[in-house]
């Protein structure tokens, strides 16, 4: 069945545990989130540079690592020497939203301009469970800078997390917000509001679901584990800049008499099996969202990014 490969990735589901200080805090200083920004940035070259997911993983966590690694292994199979045409992620104009908070875990988000994307803004949760945990990005988001949102500041200037509850007092708790999505995905309905990660994707969806000669099948189910927590920043307005997992799954399955092609080199190094018939391909992607207070006239919820990769691919 399509859906229980997928629900085999989801992991265990639960709830981190929040442990340890219980004054309210800020997150770190930002002379450490500067630090800590200019680290990820100098491992992270070294990591993309040679393909190597075992230095990703340490300073990726979460989603975000889980789809840079998955990729980093990838691409080891297919160039085991490293990339030596590699250009180097520089990140500048860095500003940090840091939040009061108690206990663990603990996040911050740095805000900086990239030498990838033009005049767009990189958006990294930095997260760590402990004291003696490192900081580790576990989100990222890449928007045009007016699409940055303005987030609710303190008289000292630090943001503030939202719950992941209802407490939130969100039109959709973001510890709903994967489930949310992914139904919405199936089913449709008006708790997002139109546009390319939305409407747009399910009317895509339906005009490639049949072709000549081949059948294409999704499932979308809610990450559950608590390696993919979702995080939340409150904004001026009252609603959340919402960070969130979902898994995917998409089966190609072609006609009698023909065989499935897979001519990426890169989908070929985390193929298992042989494709005769069909491919089933799971992803997990992160995405960035515009939640709505609970009291806004217009409660949809606005997808501003998505990032999808690659987990495994199986031929049959």
């Amino acid at each position: 069945m399509l859906v229980a490969v997928l629900a085999a990735l989801t992991g265990v589901s639960g709830c981190m545990t929040v442990h340890g200080e219980k004054a309210v805090v800020p997150a770190t200083t930002r002379a450490e989130a500067a630090k800590v920004l200019e680290h990820f940035t100098k491992t992270n070259n070294e990591a993309n540079r040679t393909h190597d997911a075992e230095l990703n993983a340490t300073i990726e966590t979460g989603a975000l690592g889980t789809i840079d690694q998955a990729g980093l292994r990838a691409r080891r199979t297919v160039h085991p020497n490293g990339n030596p045409r590699h250009q180097p992620l520089e990140l500048t104009d860095a500003r940090f939203l840091i939040p009061r908070q108690a206990g663990w875990p603990k996040f911050f988000v740095a805000d900086a301009a990239s030498n990838r994307s033009g005049g767009a803004r990189w958006l990294l949760v930095f997260t760590r469970g402990g004291i003696e945990e490192s900081w580790k990005v576990s989100y990222l988001s890449v928007l045009a800078a007016d699409a940055v949102p303005k987030f609710s500041r303190d008289d000292r200037g630090y943001v503030e997390a939202v719950p992941a509850d209802e407490t939130a007092r969100l039109a959709v708790a973001p510890e709903d917000l994967s489930r949310a999505y992914t139904d919405y995905l199936r089913e449709g309905g008006d708790a997002f509001a139109g546009g390319r990660l939305t409407s747009a994707l399910r009317e895509e969806r339906k005009k490639t679901a049949t072709r000549p000669g081949a059948r294409t099948e999704w499932a979308d189910l809610p990450a559950e584990d608590a390696r993919f927590a979702p995080v939340g920043l409150r904004t001026e307005d009252g609603g959340a800049l919402v960070f969130f997992t979902t898994h995917h799954q998409m089966k190609q399955t072609v006609a009698k008499g023909y065989r499935p092609q897979v001519k990426d080199p890169y989908v070929k190094a985390l193929l298992e099996g042989t494709p005769r018939q069909s491919v089933t391909y799971a992803r997990l992607a992160l995405q960035a969202a515009a939640v709505p207070a609970a009291d806004a006239q217009d409660p949809g919820v606005r997808m501003l990014y998505r990032l999808q990769g690659l987990m495994s691919a199986k031929g049959e």
